[in-house]
């Protein structure tokens, strides 16, 4: 089943938990307001940091449009996260992966599109869709990889200068290749995601001095194991997450000999972690939760849950981990090496001269906390916003994709590719296309509007 969203904009929304299955929340409120268009400065490019699905989505939307644009990529490839986790199968099929610009691009370029409902790895993202949409002619001139940007500005404005502000440009200040450059934007759209900045382990989410030391023993990620086999075949190993990329370690991690597997988890019951299984509706998800079921109930893997760590210590014996269990204070048995999966948080140290908008406990862009505040909500929301909520007190700046939803875990490609398709409507003039959000997903356990009834009411897993 595909659900369509289609609301002009909204305003914060709050989906609370319920006991009961599928209960009503809240309809999505719908704002008007009467503005004038952006005036996008044509003189100088709209700047598109980040490389990644959010970032080359951007700059198609930007490419169809006829705007100037430059994309400034960290990494020495485009969609150099994804590397990291290539080996990794996607729970969406390439159908909610790929974004209606971009696809546009490419098949003009010749491109022809996946099988739609066939499941993707990080791998297959890159190199059948991210790659090739990079090289298509709209674009390729327009990227510049093994670029670090270090600090943007405002144009002879600090952050305390208000005269004439929103008329001044952006100065990116770049690094590449060890030569120190600035960049003049009339806009910039920061997609750099959350990936590269992971928490840490410690439950307090501060990073020790401990920590730092054992970071030749700790992997934050999903290991691929079939290239680390020498580093886990026949170790005692702590993987340390309660969610599914924790669980996409310990099904990796079972595929070696003689490996000791320790689960810690912060959550209620280990049951929590299982999901749906067989019930989700996304049946590659749903088979996890039946696999980790299966492992932790054949002793194949330890779980200590909930437990939060207060310390770690390296030893003769091994790593030790001590914090608080059900019990109080207890020490786990010693381990070789930590997998995290602790999830991860903005990066915003280069963002320190821009005017920002950021919740204090979700770290998302603020319009957006009360949607996907994992404190208030019992399942993964998705919810239609556009240009209006992810806007900034800083004129022309947005930060999208995954680093708009801060620390929250729930967000979904297709989400990153309706925010940057309402914000190049507004970039370029078309209002009436920038309030007009839509989403088109897969019916999952998260929230989804229910458009079997007559109320349109929207529903919660």
């Amino acid at each position: 089943m595909q659900i369509k969203l289609n609301v002009k904009s909204q305003t914060s929304i709050c989906c609370t938990p319920s006991p009961e299955p599928a209960t009503s929340c809240c309809e999505p409120t719908v704002q008007t307001k009467n503005e004038t268009s952006f005036q996008l400065n044509k003189q100088y490019p709209v700047a598109i940091l980040g490389a990644g699905p959010v970032g080359l989505a951007a700059a198609a939307h930007l490419a169809l449009a006829g705007e100037s644009f430059i994309v400034l990529e960290k990494g020495a490839e485009v969609a150099d996260n994804i590397k990291t986790w290539q080996h990794v199968r996607l729970f969406s099929p390439w159908q909610y992966n790929v974004d209606k610009a971009a696809k546009q691009l490419l098949l003009e370029a010749g491109w022809e599109m996946p099988q739609e409902d066939r499941l993707p790895t990080g791998q297959e993202i890159r190199e059948a869709y991210l790659q090739p949409l990079a090289n298509v002619p709209e674009i390729k001139p327009f990227i510049s990889l093994n670029t670090t940007v270090f600090g943007i500005s405002k144009k002879n404005h600090d952050k305390m200068k208000s005269a004439r502000r929103n008329e001044a440009p952006f100065v990116i200040y770049t690094e590449q290749n060890g030569e120190t450059k600035q960049i003049i934007a009339s806009t910039v759209i920061d997609a750099t995601g959350t990936w590269a900045s992971p928490n840490p382990v410690h439950a307090d989410s501060v990073w020790t001095s401990a920590e730092q030391k054992l970071a030749h023993k700790i992997f934050y990620g999903i290991p691929n194991v079939d290239s680390l086999k020498e580093r886990y075949t026949g170790k005692r190993i702590a993987v340390i997450g309660g969610g599914h990329s924790a669980i996409n370690t310990i099904l990796e991690l079972d595929k070696l000999e003689d490996v000791e597997i320790t689960w810690i988890l912060r959550k209620k019951r280990v049951e929590d972690a299982y999901g749906g299984e067989e019930k989700d509706a996304l049946a590659a998800r749903g088979e996890l939760g039946s696999r980790i079921h299966a492992l932790v109930d054949e002793r194949k893997v330890k779980a200590f849950t909930p437990f939060y760590i207060e310390e770690l210590s390296q030893t003769s014996d091994g790593i030790i981990i001590k914090g608080e269990g059900p019990d109080g204070e207890q020490q786990l048995p010693a381990v070789d090496e930590i997998i995290a999966n602790t999830g991860s948080r903005p990066d915003f140290s280069f963002l320190k001269e821009i005017r920002l908008s950021i919740d204090a406990a979700v770290e998302s862009v603020e319009a957006l906390a009360p949607l996907i505040d994992p404190n208030e909500h019992s399942c993964g929301t998705v919810r239609p916003h556009g240009e209006l909520e992810l806007r900034h007190p800083e004129n022309g700046f947005y930060v999208v994709g995954m680093k708009s939803y801060g620390r929250a875990p729930t967000f979904l490609m297709a989400t990153g590719y309706e925010q940057v398709r309402s914000i190049v409507a507004y970039l370029t003039g078309d209002l009436e296309a920038a309030r007009k959000v839509e989403l088109d997903l897969p019916k999952t356990g998260v929230c989804s509007l229910d458009l079997s009834s007559n109320n349109n009411k929207t529903n919660c897993c």
